[in-house]
């Protein structure tokens, strides 16, 4: 079950990235993350914690109820 929750998760913050005209490293500059995480995360290779989530979800402009309705129907399409 990990890897498709990951998956979903990175999918949904690649959507928001992608809608906002962000890149990784502008994304990843914003959150003071490195870029490879953020391409991790988008990939699904890595589990970021809640800290990381929140900011995240603060630099793409995006509530966590808004971010996890995607989540749920993107994690459909993994499963």
């Amino acid at each position: 079950m990990r890897e498709p929750t990951l998956k979903a998760f990175g999918q949904e913050v690649r959507h928001w990235r992608a809608e906002r005209r962000l890149s990784q490293e502008v994304l990843a500059d914003q959150c003071g993350f490195h870029r490879t995480y953020i391409g991790q995360i988008e990939r699904g290779e890595r589990n970021p914690s809640l800290i990381n989530v929140l900011t995240l979800c603060r630099h793409l402009g995006v509530s966590l109820p808004e971010f996890f309705i995607r989540y749920e129907a993107a994690l459909g399409t993994f499963a």
